[in-house]
């Protein structure tokens, strides 16, 4: 909608960053103290925006070509990101293995890739119970630390307003440093064949081939600087962009507010929020609030659900079908991705809607080991995403991104890759408090293995 209308849907619909309160909810705790979540929340709404409104239509018009194609999103970072992990080496971390994955699949799929991490706000879990008991004691769950804390205590496992101020103070400082580490050219800089840690897949049988691609690409960065002037060279330059789920509304509304020169609200905390299962449901109030702003939008689409809510969601969140405002993410897992997949795509595509369809091969994957250890195989995430390009490629469309939770650390809780990690090695260095994620050494063997499937099912729709 252009800056020269002037009302915006969201307002022709009586929306307003807070409308959401008078809806039902899920998923959010019963702050005891309602005047220090008004004073809170007051405070939030006048800092700084953490991101500008013109990278947030810069990523939407990006994700508008990835759904006919022309780019491929790989969004990924911690299940839940933790204020103790606003460290630089945890930042450093993650994104450099998001970056090469990006440039892997860059060299591979020759397309643009679209890099959006869940990063800088993630810091707030949907959870299955509202309690859990812990020893003789039962306590009320953890749900994030935007909310409440991890540790084993009645006193700070109750949620606590002051967290979205220093939710907010952490993601600037995020936000900071990798700003800072992508502009600044340098740490973006992937000439030296040293940067890429490929001792780890020496046992994989691609490996001879994964070493060629590498030195493939940091030979093809030093052509492209040996023959074009310095100031046409964007190398050492890269856009990044975040995302988190849309879960905690009071962090969510506060930073949302009208810009000059550009109708609509926009989402300051982030460039991409998106709604996940346990919160999906059109008449309550996070779809209420997700209908009224302006950002691009991801919406998780596994069992349960209904086909018939899923369209009429869409609808409300992209009213005048916007490119690039929706990315449908599914997350079926190995066993029911056959089925249902179809099902989605088939009605998606009977109602005309402009969607970016994105896999999640991670949450419908999770099990629990014999001693309650809560992880994903490599081989069950690998099985999904070669079944949804398979799928897409039967029914003519485009799978256009996908959705990893994943780490820069040695992790030890995903089983399988090319370490071969067993359910026994699980314990060595678990260190997640939600979601099990992917390591390093899985994450980039898992970029590979993309690149290769694009690869394939462009060969295929192409013969």
């Amino acid at each position: 909608m252009s800056a020269s209308n002037p009302k915006t849907s969201a307002e022709k619909l009586n929306w307003s960053p807070v409308s959401w309160r008078n809806f039902p909810i899920r998923q959010m705790p019963e702050y005891p103290d309602n005047e220090q979540l008004d004073k809170h929340f007051n405070e939030l709404k006048q800092y700084p925006p953490l991101v500008s409104s013109w990278e947030i239509q810069e990523l939407k018009a990006k994700l508008a070509r990835a759904s006919r194609g022309e780019a491929f999103l790989l969004q990924g970072g911690d299940c839940a990101e933790t204020f103790a992990d606003c460290t630089s080496e945890h930042i450093v971390k993650l994104l450099k293995v998001l970056l090469q994955m990006s440039f892997i699949m860059l060299h591979e799929m020759n397309i643009s890739i679209v890099r959006v991490g869940r990063i800088a706000g993630q810091y707030a879990k949907p959870r299955s119970n509202s309690s859990e008991r812990i020893g003789a004691l039962e306590y009320p769950i953890y749900r994030g630390d935007i909310i409440n804390s991890y540790d084993a205590d009645e006193k700070t496992r109750i949620a606590d307003s002051s967290r979205l101020i220093e939710a907010y103070h952490k993601a600037g400082l995020t936000l900071n440093f990798l700003r800072a580490l992508t502009e600044g050219g340098g740490f973006a800089d992937l000439h030296h064949p040293e940067y890429w840690e490929l001792d780890f897949m020496r046992k994989n049988e691609y490996y001879r081939e994964y070493e060629s691609m590498v030195n493939s690409i940091t030979s093809a960065i030093r052509f492209m600087e040996g023959i074009l002037p310095s100031e046409l060279i964007t190398l050492r330059q890269v856009d990044f962009y975040t995302s988190h789920e849309a879960l905690n509304l009071y962090y969510d509304s506060a930073q949302t507010r009208k810009v000059p020169h550009k109708a609509g609200w926009y989402n300051l905390s982030t460039h991409m929020p998106w709604i996940g299962n346990r919160t999906r449901h059109p008449d309550e109030a996070h779809i209420e609030y997700l209908r009224g702003i302006e950002n691009p939008v991801g919406i998780k689409v596994g069992p349960p659900y209904d086909l018939g809510e899923i369209i009429q969601i869409i609808k409300k969140v992209n009213p005048s079908n916007e490119a690039g405002k929706v990315t449908l993410i599914s997350r079926f897992g190995k066993k029911h991705i056959e089925e249902e997949l179809p099902k989605l795509i088939r009605a998606v595509e009977d109602e005309g809607l402009d969607v970016l369809y994105s896999c999640d091969p991670m949450h419908g994957n999770t099990f629990a080991t014999g001693d309650g250890i809560k992880t994903r195989a490599f081989n069950d995430i690998l099985f999904e995403i070669r079944k949804t390009f398979e799928i897409h490629r039967d029914m003519k469309t485009i799978l256009g991104g996908i959705h990893l939770e994943m780490t820069g650390e040695d992790v030890t809780e995903c089983v399988g890759g090319a370490n071969g990690l067993s359910t026994n090695g699980l314990k060595n260095n678990y260190k997640s408090f939600c979601d099990p994620r992917l390591n390093y050494e899985q994450s980039l063997e898992l970029a590979f293995l993309v690149a290769k499937e694009w690869k394939k099912f462009k060969t295929e729709e192409s013969n």
